[in-house]
């Protein structure tokens, strides 16, 4: 995971293709996302465990990982994970940090302007817009949680990373609870979010990154240093 946040935790992870039915949308799909942009729109911040399952490689491992998610607006996001090793991700509104101990490295990118952040997940910081970035379609989701929807997103754009996301929404709150992603290799990825809250005021140093010593710093340029 050495790309941007998102792009680390989403779209160089995976997604799946190949999914069983679900119940028809209540709402036709442009529009339910249309809702969940205009929700998202009025939120501050927000906070919430998540559980990451994740299927690639020529084994078609799977990997089983959680952690805790903080978002505040603009453009600030906190991805810890806590097991089974932690990692650590942290965007402060102009870089972004990703960060695992056990390796001492620290990599760091710029936060994309909001006309090129696609990713899903970054328009939950402010970045990015659903109905613009994407096209919408109903979608199918294994192990959506019941009463659902779930939206297909195919970027307008080509994107590096992956091919397709898919979130499954309460079409009553418009909260996302899973958010998934397919990888050019056919790899899955899934994010189950939970114990979500919203405007709680999260403190602006939630999302301060203090590179520990000794650390190895390697920017998006490439240009490795050492603290």
């Amino acid at each position: 995971m050495r790309l941007l946040v998102l792009t680390a935790i989403l779209a160089t992870a995976a997604v799946s293709v190949s999914l069983p039915a679900q119940t028809s949308l209540p709402a036709p799909p442009a529009e339910l996302a249309r809702s969940v942009q205009q929700r998202y729109d009025t939120i501050r911040d927000f906070s919430a465990r998540f559980v990451h399952a994740y299927e690639g490689g020529v084994l078609r491992k799977m990997v089983t990982e959680r952690g805790t998610l903080q978002i505040k607006k603009p453009g600030r996001m906190r991805w810890e994970y806590t097991h089974p090793e932690k990692k650590l991700f942290v965007a402060d509104g102009s870089q972004i940090y990703s960060y695992i101990p056990a390796d001492r490295q620290v990599y760091i990118s710029p936060v994309p302007a909001s006309d090129q952040a696609t990713t899903a997940a970054l328009f939950l910081t402010g970045k990015g817009n659903l109905v613009r970035d994407f096209a919408v379609a109903h979608g199918e989701l294994a192990g959506a949680p019941p009463g659902t929807s779930v939206l297909k997103l195919s970027p307008r754009q080509t994107e590096r990373d992956y091919d397709v996301l898919f979130l499954a929404v309460d079409p009553a709150s418009y909260q996302i609870r899973v958010l998934s992603a397919a990888d050019k290799q056919g790899g899955r990825s899934t994010f189950t979010f939970s114990e979500i809250k919203e405007n709680t005021g999260l403190a602006d140093k939630t999302f301060v990154f203090k590179i520990p010593p000794g650390t190895e710093v390697v920017r998006s340029d490439n240009t490795p240093e050492r603290r």
